[in-house]
């Protein structure tokens, strides 16, 4: 299927290719983690979006030139990433051992 603004895919995969860049001006364990991390990301919203919801494709578009500018930023030192899933199941159990210990005493 062919995209109907060549323009935007010419975006998207600058931006990948940006990443990349990226990547190889970081530490090999870094560099790892960005790969990893963009290549999991861009294939997982060519998944879920649509490739007419154009409105979704420049908020990611947006949203990605952002983060490639924290990457490049000689502020960088290092990164890390944050499992959302991970820690609003680990709140929802603090949260339920919170109310059931309340409910004891």
């Amino acid at each position: 299927m062919q995209w109907e603004h060549p323009g935007m895919q010419k975006q998207v995969l600058a931006l990948y290719r940006g990443f990349l860049r990226a990547a190889r001006t970081k530490s090999p364990e870094d560099r790892h983690q960005i790969k990893s991390f963009v290549s999991a990301e861009f294939g997982r919203n060519s998944k879920l979006v649509d490739r007419n919801n154009f409105l979704s494709i420049e908020y990611l578009l947006r949203r990605g030139k952002k983060q490639l500018e924290q990457i490049n930023s000689p502020a960088t030192l290092g990164l890390s990433s944050l499992n959302l899933d991970s820690l609003r199941t680990k709140n929802l159990k603090l949260c339920l051992e919170f109310k059931f210990l309340v409910l004891i005493h």
